[in-house]
């Protein structure tokens, strides 16, 4: 799902015109990343937390130059679902379809 699609589903939900659906979200998603820049964790209360997470210095191979190079210890954005999000997720019967179709299928041993 693209975030067009987002704004399509939002607007037809509830009606409002797809312009002010499509500010809102933008807005929405600029808060989110000019908040974590800022160093600030942001908490969604039963779907999720968006935090920045610390990435420890570790030395790393260039492989094509055979030579060892150091990371230094660095933040990434992160996402975390809350439990309300998992158990939703993990309870979908679509989800559960679609993870069954995903196994490719036993082959018998001879």
């Amino acid at each position: 799902m693209t975030k067009a699609d987002i704004i399509n589903e939002i607007a037809d939900k509830t009606g409002v015109d797809k312009a002010d659906v499509n500010a809102t979200v933008e807005a929405f998603l600029s808060v989110v990343k000019n908040n974590m820049a800022s160093g600030h964790n942001i908490y969604i209360r039963g779907f999720g937390s968006f935090i920045n997470k610390k990435r420890k210095k570790k030395i790393a191979r260039n492989i094509s130059r055979n030579t060892a190079i150091v990371i230094d210890e660095h933040y990434i954005p992160a996402f975390k679902p809350a439990k309300i999000f998992i158990q939703k997720i993990k309870n979908s019967d679509k989800v559960k379809e679609m993870a069954e179709k995903a196994l490719p299928p036993d082959e018998e041993m001879d």
